[in-house]
């Protein structure tokens, strides 16, 4: 049974929430795992322009400080995006993340892509999986001594939430690799739910559909990258079938077993601005679940399934499938655990500080 370490986001004038953060980072192991000399990417998500619900870069920063603490040398990375939007390549993507605050002025170390300027550096990593032999990960990802992955939890369009499996499985996978995730969960337009806006035309990134009285995709030039179903504000745009939803949470979890690699790693998750889709979108909806805390567990499967229980829990229902009805989010920690990559059994342990202390 995996151990998962929990705070929530009270706070005092004698212990911030940045205080929190760091105790809990010890706590949950973070000196032990990490030592000096290590070059650690520290994978997050930096948020397209104009996304509000991404991770503050002040919790970035005391993760640095706490790695730099121990001599080790950490950097900030996410991969190149398929679809197209203000992360699509390595110039877009550094300034965005300058824009949204991650600079080394804030948060005290540097952003390195990786996967390169146009989401070529990449590296064959064998993983032998049910749907993936060979995983292209991002080169900086790949070549780094340790991981440090920062997720924030939210909702996704087409695998129900995105967590530490997604933010390892897709987040540092190349453009290729993610292009080798979307292969098969081309989707599918409702043309009664149709508008004829010309959204999806505009933002696809091979020409693969044309607009008269409803979208039409050319199935031979799609490339399955999902970019139609993030920008349509209409439900008009969907998975094609319900098992390539499966195949593509599986080919996710098989990536996050292939960017992890078995080397030393810490995985941390905070749910707050819990949004009902994923911070790839160049806005954020408003939140479907209340701001519940922050967990760390070196197992990314066991800290998935904690986020959604608790978020189930506060909620009372499921906000993700009621966002998107043919999600379903199972099959990704399913598929996870069934590969060895963690398990979903946990005990959530609360971190106690003075501040709990006394309100228990």
């Amino acid at each position: 049974m995996a151990l998962v370490w929990f705070t929530d986001f009270s706070a005092s004038p004698e212990m911030s929430l940045l205080e929190k953060f760091r105790a809990l980072l010890r706590e949950a192991g973070l000196p032990q795992i990490f030592r000096a000399g290590q070059l650690v990417a520290v994978k997050l998500h930096f948020g397209e322009l104009g996304n509000l619900a991404y991770l503050r870069p002040n919790y970035v920063r005391v993760a640095v400080e706490e790695l730099q603490r121990l001599g080790a040398k950490p950097f900030l990375t996410d991969a190149n995006t398929l679809y197209t939007g203000t992360r699509s390549n390595a110039v877009d993507h550094l300034l965005t993340a300058a824009a949204n605050g991650f600079v080394l002025e804030v948060v005290g170390a540097p952003v390195i892509i990786a996967d390169g300027l146009r989401g070529t550096d990449e590296v064959e990593v064998p993983v032998d999986g049910v749907y993936v032999k060979r995983a292209k990960i991002g080169a900086a990802v790949a070549l780094a001594d340790a991981l440090l992955v920062l997720t924030h939890f939210k909702g996704h369009e087409q695998v129900g939430f995105g967590g530490a499996i997604k933010n390892l499985g897709m987040g540092c996978a190349s453009r290729a690799g993610k292009l080798q995730q979307h292969s098969t969960s081309k989707p599918k337009p409702d043309k009664d739910a149709c508008t004829s806006c010309g959204v999806c035309a505009r933002f696809c990134p091979v020409d693969a559909i044309t607009v008269v009285e409803y979208a039409v995709i050319d199935y031979a030039r799609c490339q399955g990258c999902g970019q139609c179903v993030a920008v349509c504000q209409f439900g008009a745009m969907g998975p094609g079938d319900e098992a390539a939803v499966e195949v593509l949470a599986g080919k996710i979890a098989e990536y996050a077993k292939a960017a992890w690699n078995g080397r030393p790693a810490l995985f941390v998750s905070f749910i707050n601005h819990v949004s009902p889709d994923c911070d790839c979108w160049g806005m954020n909806r408003p939140p479907v679940a209340p701001d519940i805390g922050i967990l760390a567990s070196t197992d990314p499967v066991a800290l998935d399934q904690a986020c959604m229980d608790l978020v189930l829990q506060a909620v009372g229902h499921d906000p993700f499938l009621r966002a998107h009805p043919e999600a379903r989010w199972e099959e990704q920690l399913a598929h996870a655990e069934r590969i060895g990559l963690g398990s979903r059994s946990y005990e959530l342990r609360r971190l106690l500080t003075g501040l709990d202390r006394r309100r228990s």
